[in-house]
């Protein structure tokens, strides 16, 4: 373990934040804590733009509490380690996703699922142990104890891999968790976004084969050819879901607008499962009979633990998954929120922030 020779108490960090509900960007100075005896600080070369950023920016959860710096799948290089940290060498690659912190003692934190610790703390948005805010990855630096730290192989590039932090563990997490990741089975995935893009890579690289269903006939080619999905469902073509019921062991539904349950619900073999990751403003209709007659489950998963997270981007570097991004400049991030509000990405912005990030402010 080496640490590097000087520190600053605290650290000066710049990056930008949105100041109000209005959502609008702008350059923010402020500190990050001293790195502490377990923590890493970390140089931030790049970090992926979450929908989530978008809600939390406007406070459309109500939740928010400004300024915010958004950002929770960010990536970068090691510049300082505490003394007691084991895991981490200055020079490493590493990366932070959705949370920062937890009890370290619940049941849920025993068992390596620390994402659904009742006191886990969120990247960015809330509030640290000593009751400072918590500031995300649209910055220069970062600093974060090392529990919550992930190594970022060598073998993946670190643009590409930033949104495996959030879209690659949300959508990994439960194909495990469900058993849907066995070669030969038969899994859905809703929506081909940030979220689904990566989940029909991973399911595909487990094994299964894989049936992409959107509202979109165009993104069909995308799906088959670039994807390497097995089959394509408009999901509004009555002839086509109807021809497709009860072929799927499993649904992975990633669609954040309402949308209705019951057609995909259809999809499902008995015993089969439809599983929601995507968050939705507004309460969805769950009609049960369908759940009874089939023995089926509608399920909810959120990322997932730091032991699963490690797992995750192991698998990734292992298969060569990353994201598929387009890369941005800081000052660029308004027009990306506005891009991001029409779906016209793909599938996800990242920002690069070591090469773009000083220059504007």
């Amino acid at each position: 373990m080496v640490m590097s020779a000087e520190r600053e108490h605290p650290k000066k960090a710049f990056g930008w934040a949105a100041r109000d509900s209005s959502g609008i960007f702008s350059p923010f100075k402020f500190s990050r804590r001293e790195t502490g005896e377990k923590d890493v600080m970390f140089k931030v070369l790049y970090c992926g733009i979450c929908h989530s950023d978008l809600h939390m920016a406007k406070n459309d959860w109500g939740i928010s509490t400004y300024p915010l710096v958004p950002g929770h799948e960010i990536v970068g290089v090691v510049t300082d380690v505490g003394s007691k940290v084991q895991k981490f060498n200055v020079g490493d690659k590493v990366g932070v996703g959705s949370m920062v912190g937890s009890c370290t003692s619940c049941e849920n934190c025993t068992n390596n699922l620390e994402n659904y610790c009742p006191e886990w703390i969120i990247t960015f948005g809330a509030k640290y142990y000593d009751g400072t805010p918590t500031y995300g990855g649209y910055s220069d630096i970062m600093v974060a104890n090392e529990h919550f730290v992930v190594r970022i192989p060598e073998t993946l590039p670190l643009d590409g891999a930033a949104p495996l932090l959030c879209a690659g563990i949300t959508t990994y997490s439960p194909l495990r968790y469900f058993g849907l990741d066995k070669p030969g089975m038969h899994v859905g995935v809703v929506g081909l976004g940030g979220l689904g893009h990566v989940a029909v890579k991973f399911a595909k690289a487990m094994g299964v084969k894989v049936t992409v269903i959107s509202t979109s006939p165009n993104k069909k080619d995308e799906a088959i050819e670039h994807l390497c999905a097995d089959s394509f469902l408009v999901s509004h073509d009555e002839d086509q879901m109807q021809a497709a019921m009860g072929t799927l062991d499993g649904i992975i539904d990633t669609v954040s607008a309402v949308h209705p349950l019951l057609p995909l619900i259809g999809l499902l073999k008995s015993h089969g499962k439809l599983v929601m990751v995507g968050a939705q403003e507004k309460p969805l209709e769950l009609p049960v009979f369908p759940l009874l007659v089939g023995r089926k489950i509608v399920a909810g998963s959120g990322i997932g633990g730091m032991k699963e997270t490690q797992e995750m981007i192991d698998f990734a570097a292992k298969h060569s998954i990353t994201a598929d991004i387009e890369v941005i400049p800081m000052d660029y991030v308004n027009i990306a929120m506005e891009r991001l509000l029409k779906g016209d990405v793909r599938y996800r912005f990242v920002i690069d922030i070591g090469n773009t990030l000083k220059s504007t402010l």
